[in-house]
């Protein structure tokens, strides 16, 4: 699952920055996607130490009788454009010195590598579903990482269009298991689909 709406009135990419929490329309996001796995037999909760993704998993946690464990490897991934607006105007870009950061975008070069994230949130799934053998598990994630590690358990090139993602706020992204065999991966948006003027962040 990807986190919630996060308040962030100056738009800036916040990362793996500390203090941004969820706004109010997230918060309602969190009930409304806890309420919507509230049927589901879950048994296993986990979230990226991030103080968005814990607060997106509270709802769940408080409609589940669950406890919230923390993984690292679930956590937003690493850019060097953290802290700072992404833009030609008045972002970042419009100082050549930051242009380098974009020489390879199949790496990319202006954060981790996807094959890293990739790598670890295998690694996180792994965890949760065992876990939560013969049940289902909640992972609370963020944008990237659960958009890359679709890409890589669906055989689909890293490089892509960030416009395009299909991994909207508050969305739930399902991957189903035989044992340990891969067998299906689904998608859905409890909360509604994201608002293309949302604000911007991770």
């Amino acid at each position: 699952m990807r986190h919630g709406e996060v308040h962030n009135p100056a738009g800036v990419l916040y990362g793996r920055l500390p203090g941004y929490r969820l706004s109010e329309a997230g918060e309602g996001m969190a009930r409304t996607v806890a309420e919507w796995f509230s049927t589901r037999d879950v048994t296993y909760l986990v979230a990226s130490p991030l103080e968005r993704a814990q607060q997106t998993a509270q709802p769940i946690a408080d409609a589940l009788g669950l406890q919230i464990a923390t993984d690292g490897r679930l956590i937003e991934a690493g850019n060097s454009f953290e802290g700072k607006t992404f833009g030609v105007g008045d972002g970042s870009m419009k100082h050549p010195e930051n242009w380098w950061r974009l020489r390879n975008p199949w790496k990319p070069s202006w954060g981790e590598p996807y094959r890293e994230i990739a790598a670890r949130m295998i690694g996180a799934i792994a965890t949760a579903r065992d876990a939560a053998r013969g049940h289902e598990a909640v992972c609370v994630s963020h944008q990237l990482p659960v958009w890359t590690v679709r890409l890589h358990l669906e055989g689909r090139p890293y490089l892509h269009d960030p416009r395009k993602r299909q991994c909207g706020l508050a969305s739930v992204t399902s991957v189903t298991y035989d044992g340990d065999r891969m067998v299906g991966l689904s998608y859905a948006e409890p909360a509604g689909a994201t608002d293309p003027h949302a604000v911007p962040g991770a």
